[in-house]
């Protein structure tokens, strides 16, 4: 059913969009790969996928605090692959830091590529999905997008966002055969939480693991980060058919955090 359509993964040189991108490929689902790397780097990994999945791919490292590059880059994507089948907003960037001192820039570019920038890559994708009668929108929000953790304003204020734009997109698209639902994973094991647990390390005079132990368990009560790929295989299975009454839906992966 999913081989041959495309996705659309933001932020997939790293982490949960990367080890996502290996599942859909797996499927024999054609890419789109976006993030922080040269045109030279993104093209190679295009190729290792297209080379190890017989796949069709493409690599964009549009910025995505910019609405235009946002367009041309979704402009390019659809024409190259056809359509968007599959889009998955997982780009995100983090800053932790009190409200009362917390920097305006750092606030402007979280929401803008935490939020934002979701709203306008979903915007360009719906029309060929709505056309294709099939669509798969997939926000990856946070445990953060259900609760709230202190120092992390401006994330917890995107990925809340996240969930409510979410739910205003299921609604409008449920006759059209295209879904939208965010996952909210607690902690997974990704660059992107390195610069907390180095702090706490510090901090504590400990090492990075014992950090890490210490970082997890103060919200989550299973112990452990979870890794990127299960994240992948949820999503597969949000594309799948046996999928397609589930919208509008925030979908914890958090190891009990919001359970308590």
């Amino acid at each position: 059913m999913l081989q041959g359509k495309t996705a659309l993964i933001t932020g997939s040189t790293s982490g949960i969009g990367l080890a996502s991108a290996h599942v859909l490929a797996e499927q024999g689902i054609n890419l789109v790969l976006h993030g922080l790397m040269s045109d030279k780097e993104g093209a190679s990994l295009a190729r290792e996928f297209s080379d190890k999945y017989q796949i069709k791919t493409l690599f964009d490292n549009a910025n995505l605090m910019d609405s235009d590059a946002i367009s041309v880059f979704m402009t390019k994507a659809i024409k190259t692959m056809g359509s968007i089948d599959i889009l998955i907003n997982n780009a995100g960037i983090q800053h932790t830091e009190a409200v009362d001192t917390f920097p305006e820039n750092k606030w402007n570019a979280i929401i803008a590529i935490n939020l934002t920038a979701a709203f306008h890559t979903t915007q360009h994708s719906l029309a060929g999905m709505k056309e294709n009668s099939w669509g798969r929108i997939i926000n990856i929000a946070s445990v953060h997008g259900l609760v709230a953790s202190k120092n992390k304003a401006a994330y917890c204020a995107a990925k809340h966002g996240i969930v409510g734009f979410t739910k205003v997109v299921a609604l409008e698209c449920a006759e059209h055969g295209i879904t939208a639902n965010a996952i909210c994973p607690g902690w997974v094991d990704t660059p992107l939480i390195n610069d907390q647990i180095t702090d706490i390390a510090k901090k504590e005079n400990s090492s990075f693991e014992q950090a890490k132990y210490q970082l997890i368990t103060a919200k989550q009560p299973l112990p452990e980060m979870m890794d990127p790929r299960k994240i992948g295989e949820f999503i597969l299975f949000l594309c799948s058919d046996s999928a397609r009454s589930i919208t509008g839906s925030s979908l914890p992966m958090d190891g009990a955090w919001t359970a308590q």
